[in-house]
Formats: C-alpha cells, sequence, structure tokens
C-alpha cells in the first residue's frame, strides 16, 4: 500500500517517490506520495510528476485502490502515452494554491459541523469541499435568515480565536468509548478499521471544541481559515438543510 505521507504532515508540496507500477495506460501507483487522493468529501490534489531527464506528467487526478493511483496526462517533454517506468524515480509536486483551499475549506467545515451540532442539535449528514466554496449538509428542519447570521458570526469568532488544529492517531475501542458517536459516527466505518486518525481543534480550559475521526488535511490553526461567509441555504429532503459558505 502507498504510504500516505499527507496524513503526517499536510504542509509539503514537493517529494521524491519511486513508481511502484502503471495501470492501465493513464495512471501510477507510487511507493510514497503526498497527493490526497478523493474522500471524505475532499476533492484530490492535482500538480506534476516529473522526473530527473526532463519528462514531466499533469496529475488530474488521485484515487484510493490496491494503493493510490495517480492519473496522468502528459506534460512537457512527454511524447503519446508513455508513463514513468516501474523503480523510475519521480519528483511530485502538488498545485498548492488548491491543496491549501482545500484545508481551509475542510477545517472550516470541521467547525461549522461542531458548531451545528453544538448549539441547533443539527448532525452532519454529508459535506462537500471545493476549491471555492463548501457545502455541509445536516439534520435540520429549517435554517432562518437571523440563525444563519448567527452562524457566521461565530464561526469568524472562532476562526479569529486562532485555535490550533492537530490531528493523532486513536485506537478503535479507545475511540468509541471516549468521542462523541454523534460527531465521529465511528459505527459506520468498518471494523476491520482499528485505529482512527482524530482531528482536533483546541476549545477552552482544555476540552476541545471539536474532537472527530477525518483522513483529511487539514490547516494547523483556525486563523488561517479566513473570513468566513455563509452565502445560502437550502433544503434537501425531510428535515434536512444545505448551508454554503465561502471563504476569503
Amino acid at each position: 500500500m502507498t504510504e500516505q505521507l499527507y496524513l503526517e504532515d499536510s504542509t509539503v508540496d514537493e517529494f521524491e517517490a519511486t513508481v511502484e507500477r502503471t495501470v492501465s495506460d493513464d495512471r501510477v501507483v507510487l511507493d510514497r506520495t503526498h497527493f490526497y487522493p478523493e474522500g471524505g468529501g475532499q476533492p484530490a490534489d492535482h500538480g506534476t510528476i516529473s522526473t530527473e531527464d526532463g519528462r514531466e506528467w499533469q496529475v488530474v487526478d488521485v484515487q484510493k485502490h490496491d494503493g493510490i493511483h495517480h492519473y496522468l496526462e502528459p506534460g512537457d517533454g512527454v511524447d503519446g502515452d508513455e508513463l514513468p517506468e516501474a523503480g523510475t524515480t519521480v519528483t511530485g509536486e502538488l498545485d498548492w494554491e488548491r491543496r491549501d483551499s482545500h484545508m481551509r475549506y475542510h477545517t472550516a467545515q470541521h467547525l461549522l459541523s461542531a458548531l451545528l451540532l453544538e448549539e441547533y442539535d443539527a448532525e452532519t449528514t454529508g459535506n462537500q469541499v471545493r476549491s471555492h466554496k463548501a457545502t455541509l449538509d445536516c439534520a435540520y428542519e429549517r435554517f432562518h435568515d437571523d440563525e444563519l447570521e448567527h452562524v457566521e458570526a461565530r464561526m469568524n469568532e472562532l476562526v479569529e480565536q486562532a485555535r490550533p488544529v492537530e490531528w493523532y492517531v486513536l485506537d478503535r475501542e479507545t475511540a468509541e468509548a471516549e468521542l462523541d458517536p454523534e460527531r465521529t459516527r465511528l459505527s459506520l466505518l468498518p471494523d476491520s478499521i482499528t485505529e482512527i486518525r482524530i482531528v482536533e481543534i483546541g476549545g477552552v480550559d482544555e476540552e476541545p471544541f471539536d474532537r472527530t475521526a477525518c483522513a483529511g488535511t487539514h490547516v494547523s490553526n483556525t486563523e488561517e481559515i479566513g473570513a468566513v461567509t455563509v452565502t445560502g441555504r437550502e433544503t434537501k429532503g425531510s428535515e434536512e438543510e444545505r448551508i454554503t459558505f465561502e471563504l476569503d
């Protein structure tokens, strides 16, 4: 399985790896990667993979299968559909503007999920991060304008408080015993997953504001999120609402 370097350090934008194998005529599997594969409402990273002899491919998608598959399109110095051969050392470089935006939005989504659960008893049922906006679905009958204004104000308070964001691994038994089941939804994870990656946003008096299972990438401090603007809401079914927000 590809070593998932992005789980440890989300600040790296360039790295070296070895091609383990090619798949079909459009993708490679590396032995290690900082490219995030699509999942958990967060899109895949984009960027480039290049070799020492000057060949370069555009990374246009990343998906987790039997290893992490990097989907490539020919770039500068590449003829036809030729891919880097197994055993080749390559340099991966992330589209950092895209990754940074995804990290900011994903961390903001965690803040919003925790806020809605705490103040409105509205459990998150889905979310989708983009590079220019994000949506969050939650179990709530309907948000009114004054509530959305309050949510936006509280989100910006939490951002300005510069709360630390950390991630670490807990064994499943500990996670199930100590974490809020409504927030983590650990019951939805296969029993085969015995170690849980936790993302924690600092709170007051040592009690975290949010602590939930997540394999995505995040900023290290809420201040890095920037100003939050709630841009709208819509009904998504019986007692389910969707909130859309953007970051400056």
